[in-house]
């Protein structure tokens, strides 16, 4: 029997409506949200990132702040434009696009990102926050992990959770937040150095693949019945691919995400959710 299919673009569409909602009702007090984006050069996929993030902020009701440097733009550069955005009364909330061109500091420009202006969730000071289990703004493709988790009602008390990945992107927060009180997964931080990684992944209830690797997570990874969650976005040709073998492992999971349509359209809805609630913590 197929795994059933859990839908990033139908769990987003719930969570950009209940944005939409808090959004119009920041309006009738007269305060605004604005969510501005720093895109650094041409990269074909960071453009149209970008792109879709004004295009879903614009349709919640917020502002939308574009600012684009050339590639050739310097650190001072970047920072410069940092701290006008910081500066800026409209904005309530503010992403660095990454990755950024070689030569430059994305933790460096990230760090100087206001952490009440942090939508991404990104800065050292919010990140803190999460290890101390403390509320604040989270990593978007996470916190979009975690909200298709409890639309679909999986569980997770108890339960064995594999994370394959220790970026800061996704790889650690996501181990975080799956361990927090009340939430109360059993986490495995899983890596490229684990031995026996196919052996570890077979523990795992939830399995989480952040590992960037097209279609590495085949059958063997997975136990009969297990929640497969795929962070991975990768090109194949002309088509878009996740870090798991998603033909092979669907008849054996009890639940999948798909990609496209599973954990990406979260990571920008969960970008608008932590704008507003910025908004809401400024007004």
């Amino acid at each position: 029997m197929s795994a059933t299919i859990l839908s990033g673009t139908e769990t987003a569409a719930v969570v950009r409506g209940e944005v939409a909602d808090r959004v119009a009702t920041l309006g009738k007090a007269s305060k605004q949200v604005g969510l501005a984006t720093i895109l650094v050069g041409d990269d074909p996929p960071s453009k149209i990132y970008v792109r879709n993030k004004h295009r879903a902020a614009r349709k919640a009701g917020m502002i939308s702040i574009d600012r684009h440097l050339p590639g050739t733009a310097s650190q001072t550069d970047i920072e410069r434009v940092i701290a006008e955005l910081n500066a800026d009364d409209q904005v309530d909330g503010m992403i660095l696009q990454l990755p950024l061109p070689d030569g430059l500091d994305a933790e460096g420009a990230v760090e100087t990102i206001q952490p009440t202006k942090d939508a991404d969730g990104l800065h050292p000071f919010n990140l803190g926050l999460l290890v101390m289990g403390r509320p604040g703004p989270l990593p978007a493709t996470p916190r979009g992990i975690m909200r298709i988790l409890a639309h679909y009602d999986i569980a997770t008390a108890g339960r064995t959770a594999v994370v394959v990945g220790r970026s800061f992107l996704v790889g650690r927060p996501m181990g975080l937040l799956l361990g927090q009180k009340g939430i109360d997964a059993t986490v495995i931080q899983a890596h490229s150095r684990t031995r026996e990684l196919a052996e570890v992944c077979r523990q795992a209830d939830i399995l989480v693949a952040a590992v960037g690797r097209s279609q590495m997570i085949d059958s063997d990874y997975v136990k009969p019945g297990a929640t497969v969650i795929d962070v991975g976005i990768n090109r194949d040709g002309e088509e878009l691919v996740g870090d798991v073998d998603f033909d092979a492992v669907v008849e054996i999971a009890g639940a999948i995400t798909p990609v496209p349509g599973g954990v990406g359209p979260m990571t920008i809805a969960s970008l608008l959710a932590n704008t507003v609630a910025l908004a809401e913590a400024r007004a």
